[in-house]
């Protein structure tokens, strides 16, 4: 019988932020973003544990009312700006003290993010036995990279190779990490990585893309939650 994998899912979520202060207690519709992270997370049918890590007393306590959820105090010093994911990741497994293979973290500042996004990323992993995988977005036509510049006092010269009026359908298609889901080994993390080079990519939808990091991300968040909302 072949072992099932066991996973963690880590929902990261610490009170500071110098760009949009308070953002993972911001309420979109009514919620706070920390809860759209749980609920989609209590979606997956893949995670075996789900657990919040917070620096703030606000998150733990609304991470509690989850009865299927772990709220884990995170220490100060791996709180800041500058702390490395790895941390807070070794710091929960420290807690925990239990056997997992694969860590998934899923960010509350991606509240589009639904249940099958995470398992859908989980799968794409266990069915390549890659090392890691994240949740991509195709990039728009008018962000593609042939189409950037850099300027050379006041004229604009191509930053890659100039775009020589390349329709759409001329451009490859071109991928970024969206924000919303990462999924790591055990393996990985011993190591001291999160995304290995042979990361896999799980491609999701522009409108449950978008990733909040300040107030124009977020009010544009307010908007389409009402787009959806009327259908």
């Amino acid at each position: 019988m072949v072992k099932q994998a066991r996973i963690l899912g880590i929902i990261p979520a610490r009170g500071g932020s110098k760009r949009l202060p308070g953002k993972n207690k911001l309420k979109l519709a009514g919620k706070e973003l920390i809860r759209y992270a749980i609920e989609a997370s209590l979606d997956s049918s893949r995670l075996n544990q789900i657990v919040v890590t917070s620096d703030d007393p606000d998150i733990i306590d609304i991470s509690s009312e989850y009865q299927a959820i772990r709220a884990i105090k995170r220490p100060e010093e791996i709180s800041g700006d500058h702390a490395l994911a790895i941390t807070f990741v070794r710091h929960a497994l420290d807690i925990l003290q239990d056997e997992f293979d694969y860590i998934v973290i899923v960010q509350p500042t991606s509240p589009f993010t639904i249940g099958e996004d995470i398992d859908g990323t989980i799968e794409l992993v266990l069915k390549h036995r890659a090392a890691s995988g994240a949740s991509i977005v195709k990039i728009d036509h008018a962000l593609h990279p042939s189409k950037y510049k850099v300027m050379k006092g006041p004229y604009l010269s191509g930053y890659y190779e100039d775009e020589k009026g390349m329709a759409a359908h001329q451009m490859h298609d071109v991928y970024v990490r969206n924000g919303s889901v990462y999924i790591s080994s055990l393996k990985s993390i011993s190591e001291g990585s999160i995304l290995t080079e042979d990361c896999v990519g799980y491609i999701m939808p522009r409108n449950r893309s978008l990733d909040i990091n300040d107030e124009m991300d977020f009010k544009l968040a307010e908007i389409m939650n009402i787009d959806e909302r009327k259908g």
